[in-house]
């Protein structure tokens, strides 16, 4: 029997229903058998054997609990930190006063949404390396793939970032923008299937969960680093990550849009 090791908590469950329904079956047949054989029924309960099973593990062989949880805790760290960063990008500027004399200053949108994105982008380059030195010092062997994964995490982070952006663009109060992206990313490494099967879970919680990029993340690094699959096999979640970034630069292009609006009429 070949059991899928890549995730560790839905493999033990999987192996352990497997080898009670085999062990009901095997017990089941061998105890009808004795039956019908003449046995006594007071033997017949110490006569059967226990049912073996022999388990071939793929991917994560040694059923490591650190290869698997570690890295979507790193994943969920660096997205809970953008999110909480940029929270502030714009609510700052609305209770400091100083988003007026910022919309007079820089009068391009893009480039204000730029300036505010620039550099988280850059701080999480930097922790992506720093995460790539602690498989180093760690001794997990995440090597290959990375060029890849590199890519595909940058996708992620930008759609982040823009999530972020939008909340704080909508969001006039750093205390509320900051509440509601927190309570975005607090479940996000529950909610993305990554260790509770997704497909279990209410649809509406699905839905829910496609909407947070790092759902689609999770999805892809698994594929590449512990399935070390090809990127080819990441089309999907990479095209949604992708539609989520779309999605809420649009609608954050269009609210700052109105928001410059406002601002400049009241002058």
């Amino acid at each position: 029997t070949i059991v899928n090791t890549s995730n560790v908590l839905t493999a033990n469950y999987a192996s352990t229903a497997l080898q009670v329904c085999l062990g009901t079956l095997k017990a089941g047949v061998q105890i009808e058998t004795l039956r019908k054989q003449g046995t006594p029924e007071s033997l017949v309960m110490t006569q059967y054997e226990p049912f073996r099973t022999t388990f071939i593990k793929k991917y994560n062989r040694s059923t490591n609990y650190m290869y698997f949880l570690w890295p979507g805790v790193l994943a969920t760290v660096l997205q809970q930190v953008l999110l909480l960063g940029l929270a502030l990008s714009f609510a700052s500027e609305y209770e400091n006063g100083t988003f007026k004399e910022l919309v007079q200053k820089c009068p391009s949108l893009v480039k204000l949404i730029t300036i505010k994105i620039v550099p988280y982008l850059i701080m999480s380059f930097g922790l992506w390396i720093l995460y790539w030195l602690f498989t180093l010092w760690f001794r997990i062997p995440f090597f290959d793939n990375l060029g890849p994964l590199t890519f595909v995490a940058g996708i992620f982070v930008i759609a982040v970032c823009f999530i972020g952006i939008l909340v704080s663009i909508l969001i006039p109060n750093q205390l509320k923008a900051t509440e509601i992206l927190r309570f975005i990313s607090t479940p996000s490494v529950i909610l993305s299937g990554f260790t509770w099967p997704l497909s279990q879970m209410p649809f509406w919680v699905q839905c829910v969960a496609d909407v947070i990029p790092l759902t689609h993340f999770l999805k892809a690094f698994r594929i590449l680093i512990i399935e070390n699959g090809d990127l080819s096999q990441t089309v999907s979640a990479i095209r949604n990550m992708v539609l989520i970034a779309v999605i809420c630069g649009i609608a954050s292009y269009v609210a700052l849009y109105f928001k410059r609006k406002a601002v400049l009429r009241d002058e």
